[in-house]
């Protein structure tokens, strides 16, 4: 896929060949990382982004992780988004992000 480029001028290509994720239980977000050429990025997405019914105790892992891959493609989109505003090597998702 042909990259953009960003502000800076440089063509980005943001990459998420590694599909692999994880749940951080102390801050209710789900980790995963891009590539852009051989520099890895490193991506949270807060749980109140990712469409988990409510519940009383909040989400549990497994209702994050089922989340995350559902919304997979649009999560990356948005970390694509991020990364190509401003080149940072971490990024929170959020809510507003995904509006």
């Amino acid at each position: 896929m042909p990259g953009n480029a960003g502000k800076d001028g440089f063509v980005m290509t943001l990459e998420f060949p590694n599909r692999t994720r994880s749940f951080d239980e102390t801050t209710h977000r789900v980790r995963f990382v891009g590539h852009d050429g051989v520099m890895e990025i490193s991506f949270a997405v807060d749980a109140s982004a990712l469409s988990i019914a409510p519940c009383a105790s909040g989400p549990s892992e497994m209702q994050c992780l089922a989340a995350f891959d559902a919304d997979r493609s649009l999560v990356n989109n948005v970390a694509r988004k991020m990364y190509s505003a401003s080149r940072k090597s971490m990024y929170v998702l959020k809510v507003a992000d995904f509006r």
